[in-house]
């Protein structure tokens, strides 16, 4: 999404205050007093509340970078993908910030079709980039070709969510995190199998998705 930069700077002083107070916190007006602009400025950068609110959640999308691609020479798999759960988890002030303004917008989605499809298509984007990044492992031969690269991606997004959820509430210390990140990685890197999809109807997948189990686009970032 091209923003001017006034834009921007709207999207991250409403990502602050959704960070400090939560999306009820979010108008225009409060938004206008967190950038020192006025009202009138927010809302000739916005025509609606809706329109900032999917660029509010595309500068989220677009900070949330993780780890760099594994390439040769570069971690092992299991050590990539430990770091890349480490990454996405609310471990210092500004993980918890990032999260927090994630959880808002998981939060919206349930009732804003266009906040749905952006979140989606981030989780699918990630999941891919994982899936992806196995399947080159396994090809390099550093990664068992039993595991299902598509199942662990969707075990391994699913367990940094919850996670990530849990230490908003009841915060640990970032050692114990990632010796449970280190315990789940290799448990799913030994035990991913693929899925048995001959009894499963036309459209079977991936878990819990309407979008296809193979997929082969995206690299790790």
């Amino acid at each position: 999404m091209r923003l001017t930069p006034r834009q921007a700077g709207f999207a991250d002083a409403a990502l602050r205050l959704l960070a400090r107070h939560g999306m009820a916190a979010v108008t225009f007006r409060t938004v206008a007093a967190e950038a020192g602009m006025s009202l009138g400025a927010v809302q000739k950068a916005f025509p609606t509340k809706d329109v900032m609110l999917r660029v509010m959640f595309a500068r989220l999308r677009d900070s949330s970078a993780g780890p760099a691609p594994r390439g040769p020479g570069g971690p092992t798999v299991e050590a990539w993908l430990v770091e890349r759960m480490m990454s996405l988890l609310p471990l210092d002030a500004a993980r918890r910030a990032a999260e927090l303004q994630r959880v808002s917008f998981a939060e919206r989605a349930a009732f804003d079709p266009a906040i749905a499809a952006a979140v989606a298509a981030s989780d699918h984007e990630l999941r891919v980039a994982l899936a992806d990044m196995m399947r080159d492992a396994q090809a390099n031969g550093q990664l068992p070709s039993s595991v299902d690269p598509d199942a662990a991606a969707w075990a391994a997004r699913a367990f940094v969510k919850g996670m990530a959820s849990q230490l908003l509430y009841d915060p640990a210390p970032e050692y114990a995190v990632r010796r449970q990140c280190q315990w789940v990685v290799k448990t799913l890197l030994q035990r991913a199998i693929s899925y048995d999809t001959s009894t499963a109807g036309p459209e079977a997948g991936s878990p819990a998705s309407g979008t296809p189990a193979s997929t082969s686009s995206g690299r790790c970032r």
